[in-house]
């Protein structure tokens, strides 16, 4: 029997896939035409080609398969088309919830995010309890994360399907091709390319960290539940400190309020607007997000699914050698 991932050819899907190969799995990855597919470049995989808009490409992905890690989302803080968003995460996950409800998939871990849950005010950590609704998600991306978890466990309700939820924090590693915007955050600090900082904090992960958690929650997770796949806690001026400790520069001295930075948001997005030159480097709703500290807690993937996270630090030293490696 064989097991479906989509987003295999992205950062987290593809170290998801490279574990369950690593496990002896037959695996099936889910593209789209045209796709970069670098990160599956010599690894014994079944590619094939789909689209979570295309409901019959699904069925066919989906054909003899028992399992289904459902990684992929487009990943963007903003975008000219924000009902792209809403189309793959949204409307594509409900399309390949149900292919696989038809196709009579046993498991289903689907991949989430810490952008649908809640914040604490004073910065201590959250959980996955923390109240949160609808109204503090900020941006597309959020928004249209959040509406897929609560289409997801609508249909583990209505429909009994079988799945676990799982709310990565911030992955980094190597294999981050596109990159993701804490990858290009990376890459521009290990290049010296940010002598600034604002006050804000994530949770910094290994991605294959995060990988070997999707395997545990298909494992030992509870259907319907959701779990933290996280790991430390870090202001964002230790995070560039360390990558400058690791690239021998000169960490960023210079702090910038979210007022200072706003203007150039602005700017930012309006030319990335004008020329159709993708992802401005700044995003306004990145900044509003820089408001709050991202901090999260993984104690209940711990508990429950034997997750263990290594120091940030080794996750930071694999992703600034893998882009410097790339040079």
């Amino acid at each position: 029997m064989t097991t479906l991932v989509t987003g295999a050819t992205g950062f987290l899907g593809s170290a998801v896939l490279r574990q369950l190969l690593d496990e002896g799995t037959r695996v099936r990855a889910l593209a789209r035409p045209g796709s970069d597919c670098r990160n599956l470049e010599g690894l014994d995989v079944e590619i094939v080609e789909g689209d979570l808009r295309d409901q019959g490409s699904l069925e066919r992905a989906l054909r003899g398969c028992y399992a289904l890690f459902h990684v992929a989302a487009d990943y963007r803080l903003w975008a000219p088309r924000p009902q792209e968003l809403y189309d793959s995460n949204v409307t594509g996950t409900r399309q390949i919830m149900l292919a696989a409800g038809e196709a009579g998939v046993e498991r289903i871990v689907y991949t989430s995010s810490v952008a649908v849950l809640g914040l604490n005010s004073d910065g201590t950590p959250a959980d996955e309890d923390t109240r949160v609704s609808i109204n503090d998600m900020i941006g597309h991306y959020k928004r249209s994360k959040f509406l897929a978890e609560e289409l997801i466990r609508k249909l583990v309700r209505e429909q009994r399907l079988p799945v676990v939820i799982v709310n990565p924090s911030t992955p980094v590693g190597p294999r981050d091709i596109k990159p993701t915007p804490t990858g290009r955050m990376i890459r521009d600090a290990a290049l010296g390319r940010m002598p600034a900082y604002v006050d804000t904090g994530l949770n910094i992960a290994h991605v294959d960290d995060v990988a070997a958690g999707h395997l545990a929650a298909y494992r030992r997770g509870v259907i319907g539940e959701r779990y933290i796949l996280g790991g430390e806690n870090l202001y964002l001026q230790e995070i560039l400190t360390r990558i400058a400790r690791l690239t021998g520069r000169r960490p960023p001295r210079i702090r910038l309020t979210q007022g200072m930075v706003m203007p150039i948001a602005w700017l930012s997005e309006a030319w990335a607007r004008l020329t159709g030159g993708g992802e401005p480097r700044v995003t306004i709703d990145g900044l509003k997000m820089s408001r709050k500290l991202m901090f999260f807690s993984h104690a209940r993937a711990e508990r429950e699914l034997g997750y263990s996270a290594r120091p940030a630090e080794d996750a930071l030293r694999d992703a600034v050698n893998w882009f410097l490696g790339r040079r």
